[in-house]
């Protein structure tokens, strides 16, 4: 730009993208082959924490039983049942999701769903970054 060149009153930029629904929420998706950042689920790593945190409690003998500590911590015993099952995935899965590189099928509400404790058997497909 030179010194006597305007500066535009507006600017266009066309961005392509679609909006999905994702875990309850809508997000921005970018056609296939656009780079990808890696972005983490704060709701995936928040319960993956949670879980290893009710895990520790129970370990170590704080509360004796899955319903003490969830009516300690004023959930559903049930609810906690299915996120303290979320300390049996496969190392490589949470490290995936806490760095944000989990695919995009990976979602709480999948993964509160039964799955086979066996880590060989869980599956997931990792998110592309180019």
């Amino acid at each position: 730009m030179t010194h006597g060149t305007s500066i535009p009153d507006t600017v266009t930029l066309h961005i392509p993208f679609h909006v999905v629904k994702r875990g309850g929420r809508k997000e921005m998706q970018l056609p296939e082959g656009a780079p990808r950042l890696r972005r983490t689920d704060s709701t995936l790593v928040k319960a993956l924490a949670r879980a290893f945190r009710w895990k520790r409690m129970l370990d170590s003998g704080e509360f004796a039983t899955i319903a003490e500590l969830a009516e300690h911590e004023g959930i559903a015993s049930s609810y906690m049942t299915r996120v303290l099952r979320l300390t049996l995935l496969a190392p490589e899965i949470v490290e995936a999701i806490l760095d944000g590189q989990q695919g995009r099928e990976v979602t709480l509400v999948r993964v509160l769903e039964p799955f086979p404790v066996e880590w060989g058997k869980q599956q997931f497909s990792k998110k592309e970054t180019t």
